[in-house]
């Protein structure tokens, strides 16, 4: 069997492989909309896995970020166009919450070092706001340089993942992703001792963590609401 686990791409290249050997994934993107599935529940083919459904956490993330910064009436979603159509989605997603919450939203693209220094200073120029970095795996791959300018320029921002949040980033919400690979672990355990991928739906996270930076949030002067602190998974302080 084939373990893919570096999201849609290495998943599309498994399948492009074959069509006999089974296949698990991971991915933060929906496997039907890319053909790899039949359904969630009834995957149908040599291929079975697990699947974050990222675009939706992004609204969750908007939603927070409003909670600790409710004077912000602007939110800003940084966007990698090289990740389209992904990025759509993540955006579209991020856009709808934002409507929800009567906020005024912006999206600001970004493929490189250079485009994120520039989206930031574009950001600042524009007025005060809250930032959104959607997920992304170049993103990720920055996030030191992404904590550095938020703190550069002051702007509260929310990330999908705890290592921002402890590289100094606000806060972070999203799948807790070492959970996910003990999904993918055990399912692949099961389909070598004879169960078949179109047997196994696509399972999608139970366990979400969500990270508050409280020295960033100080250094912001921002006063984290005690409802926050009481559901977060972990406070940095």
């Amino acid at each position: 069997m084939i373990a893919a686990m570096d999201g849609i791409a290495s998943a599309l290249a498994a399948k492009a492989a074959t069509t006999t050997l089974p296949i698990v994934f991971q991915m933060g993107d929906d496997p039907v909309q890319y053909g790899l599935v039949a359904s969630l529940n009834r995957p149908g083919g040599n291929l079975t896995g697990v699947s974050f459904l990222t675009p939706a956490l992004e609204a969750k993330r908007v939603e927070l970020l409003h909670k600790l910064t409710p004077r912000a009436d602007r939110i800003i979603a940084l966007i990698n166009p090289s990740f389209f159509p992904k990025s759509e989605a993540r955006m579209s997603s991020a856009r709808a919450a934002a409507s929800t919450l009567g906020l005024q939203f912006a999206f600001v693209n970004a493929s490189s070092e250079r485009e994120i220094e520039e989206a930031f200073a574009t950001i600042a120029e524009r007025g005060p706001a809250a930032v959104i970095v959607t997920s992304d795996p170049f993103f990720f791959r920055q996030r030191e340089q992404l904590v550095a300018l938020a703190a550069r320029y002051a702007m509260p921002t929310a990330y999908n993942s705890r290592d921002f949040a402890r590289a100094g980033g606000l806060l972070s919400y999203g799948a807790d992703i070492t959970d996910t690979y003990r999904q993918v672990g055990i399912y692949a355990g099961r389909i070598l001792k004879g169960t078949k991928p179109a047997d196994l739906p696509v399972l999608q996270p139970t366990k979400f963590e969500f990270v508050i930076n409280l020295k960033t949030a100080k250094a912001l002067g921002l006063q984290i609401p005690d409802r926050l602190l009481a559901i977060a998974d972990e406070v940095i302080e």
